[in-house]
Order: C-alpha cells, then structure tokens, then sequence
C-alpha cells in the first residue's frame, strides 16, 4: 500500500507566477518522458514483476519517489498559475506585448483544472498509458527505464534553460539530480541482472539455439562513406563484424495480387506463366471468366456455367463463395483468358 506524506520532497516554489512557463511545465508531467509515465511505467513493471527481493524493490522504491515528482511539479504549474489568467489577462489590457504572450497560456489549466496542473502534455494532449513499457522482462525494461530518463533529463535541462525563476530553477536541478541518479542505478541494475545470471541477451538466452547464427555478430554498412567502421566498442570490442560491401540475401519484396474486390492495381501474371501446369484447374475447380459480354463462373467438368455479372469484382465474390462451398480452387481469369491468379480458401463449415 502507498501512505502518503503530506511533505513535498523537496521545495516546489516559483519567485512570481508565469501562466505561460507552466503549460511549458506540464510537458515534464504528462508527456511521453513525464513522471506520470514513468510512475505508471515503474509502477506496473514493479507489481507484474516474478522475482521477490532487490529488483522488485528498486522498481517499487524508485516508482514510489516517482509518484513525489508528480506531486512536485503539479504544485509548481498550480503556483505558477497563480493569480491567472483574470490578473495577467487585466494586465494584458495595457500591454499589448503581454496579451500576445497569453496566447501562449494552456487555458484548458483555467477552464478544465481550474488553475492547477493537468494530466496533459505542454500542449494539453491528455497522458496516454501507451507511454509505457512493462513487458515482464527486467533486461527488457530496465533498458527502457535508462532511456525514458535520459529523455526525461533532457528535456528538464532544456525547460531548465527557458526560466530565470531561481524557485522554478531551485526545483528543476533538484529533478536534474534524480534523473541522474536513476539512469545510473538501471544501468547498474542491468549489470547485476547479468552478473546474476538472470539475463544476458533480451527475449531470451534459450532462443540462441533458433536465431540465424551466420547473421547475429554482422553490423552492416548502409550509410555513405567508412567512418561507422571506425567504431571500435561495436566491431572489435564486442565481438562483431562490421560489413563493409554487405548484399542483399532475399529475393524482390514484391506483395501478391490484391482481390479484385478491392480494387487495386496489379499487373496480370506473365502468359508463360499461366501456362504453367501448376496452375492450370482440375476437375471441380472454379473458374472466374470473362465470356466476351460478361463475367461467368463455372465448375471445371461442367458445361453448364454457374451464374454471371456484369463487373468481374461481382463474378470473383460469386466464385469465391462457390469454391469454398465445394472446398477446391479458385481460378480467376483475365479478360483474355489468360489465368491471372489461382486462388484457396478455407473450406466452409458444414
């Protein structure tokens, strides 16, 4: 359970109010690197966690402290919106460089929070619980941990450099300093978690005896000129081979024809490839053709043909049905008779 403090952990007080630097602030609430994401990032990581102890403490302790950055930071946009927007928008009145700066106020902090901080971004995006990453694996998320608090640390540095309030400045080196300090302590998490022998290589060390063993040791060159050879700690000191000239191992990425129904554009298969026994229909099989004036269906073996439309997209979803009522092939022709595509479904239910 939480017991809440009704202490902040440390001071969250601007010199005068600033309408306009707090919607900046609740970027660093509410945005993709905000302490709401990474409360709810470490929070959930924390309660699916498997193993009791030192790794399940670290991710509750640090999501804890995180829960007090939140609260840190929604006083100070609350503070700083102290007084807004009926003082500043009175002032506004006599200076026209102050009501151009109003624009640039969050007035859904007025309206919706009524002069408090919201579960939003600096632009009044709402918090999306997307943001987080808990996936199960510790590798995995202490990873994603060090870098949502690099994130979160540069922005800091940057909202940092956008005030000369010394209380807003006061707060925001203190946020610095924990930032900091967590980086460290996942990066330092990550090496125990390997000298444990818990994880070594993400989604998981088992898997080795799957993966392409000819392509996991090979980083290749695929940016003009030779400087990400000179890498030394990805070719050399990890064990891996950087190459230099690599060459395509799959075939063209060409995507198969689309269902006539939808109505995309492809090209019809080559003549001397409809000509290709493999495709050519047996007895029982559908056949989607053009007869000179309309679409038809048939059943190869039967003489009689089975229906006829106006439009081929028509006469191909009359096929389709009929070739998954009898459980054989579907052969959709061209209008110059050519076989364009061959075509198996699932057979239907009886």
């Amino acid at each position: 359970m939480f017991r809440h403090t009704k202490l902040l952990q440390f001071e969250a007080k601007p010199e005068k109010p600033d309408p306009v630097y707090a919607r900046k602030l609740q970027e660093l609430i509410g945005g993709a690197y905000g302490e709401m994401t990474v409360t709810m990032q470490y929070l959930f990581q924390g309660w699916n966690c498997r193993i009791e102890g030192k790794y399940k403490d670290l991710i509750m302790d640090t999501a804890t402290e995180e829960i007090g950055h939140v609260e840190m930071l929604a006083t100070m946009v609350a503070r700083l919106l102290e007084g807004a927007p009926a003082t500043v928008t009175a002032e506004a009145v006599q200076d026209p460089v102050l009501a151009a700066t109003i624009g640039g106020m969050d007035v859904q902090q007025a309206i919706v929070a009524g002069g408090g901080a919201l579960p939003a971004d600096s632009n009044g995006y709402p918090w999306n619980a997307r943001f987080v990453i808990a996936s199960g694996n510790l590798l995995a998320d202490f990873r994603a941990n060090a870098a949502a608090e690099a994130q979160g640390r540069l922005q800091t540095a940057r909202l940092y450099h956008m005030t000369d309030d010394p209380g807003v400045k006061e707060m925001l080196k203190f946020n610095l300093a924990r930032d900091t300090v967590h980086q460290k302590q996942w990066l330092a998490a990550i090496e125990e978690l390997k000298a444990d022998g818990l994880e070594e290589v993400v989604a998981p060390s088992a898997l080795f005896d799957e993966e392409n063993q000819t392509h996991n040791k090979t980083i290749w060159h695929l940016s003009d000129g030779p400087d990400g050879a000179k890498g030394a700690a990805w070719t050399t000191g990890a064990g891996l081979e950087y190459l230099m000239d690599p060459e395509p191992l799959g075939g063209p990425g060409t995507a198969p024809p689309p269902d006539p129904a939808l109505f995309g554009t492809s090209e019809p298969l080559p003549a001397e490839d409809a000509a290709e026994p493999t495709l050519q229909p047996a007895d029982g099989d559908v056949e989607t053709f053009h007869d000179g004036s309309v679409w038809k269906n048939k059943v190869v073996g039967n003489t009689r043909a089975s229906g006829s439309a106006e439009t081929k997209s028509d006469a191909v979803a009359a096929g389709r049905k009929l070739a998954i009522k009898r459980g054989t092939a579907h052969f959709i022709h061209t209008k110059d008779g050519r076989i364009g595509e061959r075509r198996t479904y699932p057979r239907a239910r009886s």
